[in-house]
C-alpha cells in the first residue's frame, strides 16, 4: 500500500475508525509505532532518539509542517533527546487511514 506516499483525506460526515482487521494490516507498514489507549481512544505513538535537544526540536518542527500539510496534527512532546509523537483522529477518537498515512510520513522524516 505504500503509505508513506499517499495523503490524507478529509473525514466526511459519517466516517468510521479503522476496524481491527483494518488496524492489524495497515500496522504492517509501521512496525516501529506502538498501538496505545488512552481514556478509551486507540492511538499511534512512536519515540525517536535524538544526540540533542537542537536536534529534537528540529525533528519536531519537521512533523509540525507535515501535519500542516496535511491538516491532521498530532500530539508532540518534545524532550532532551527525544521526540513522542501520537497520531489519531480527534473527530473519529479513534485511528482513521490517515493516522496511518501520517506515522508513516513521519518515519520518513528520519530516513
Amino acid at each position: 500500500m505504500e503509505l508513506g506516499k499517499q495523503h490524507c483525506v478529509a473525514c466526511q460526515e459519517g466516517a468510521e475508525a479503522a476496524t481491527d482487521k483494518e488496524i492489524h494490516a495497515l500496522r504492517g507498514e509501521i512496525p516501529e509505532w506502538k498501538l496505545i489507549g488512552e481514556d478509551g481512544v486507540q492511538k499511534l505513538q512512536r519515540q525517536f532518539s535524538f544526540p540533542d535537544f537542537v536536534s529534537a526540536m528540529a525533528f519536531t518542527q519537521r512533523v509540525a509542517d507535515l501535519a500542516e500539510a496535511e491538516g491532521h496534527h498530532p500530539a508532540l512532546l518534545t524532550e532532551w533527546g527525544k521526540v513522542t509523537v501520537t497520531w489519531w483522529t480527534h473527530k473519529l477518537d479513534g485511528l482513521h487511514q490517515n493516522d496511518f498515512i501520517c506515522a508513516a510520513r513521519t518515519d520518513a522524516l528520519i530516513e
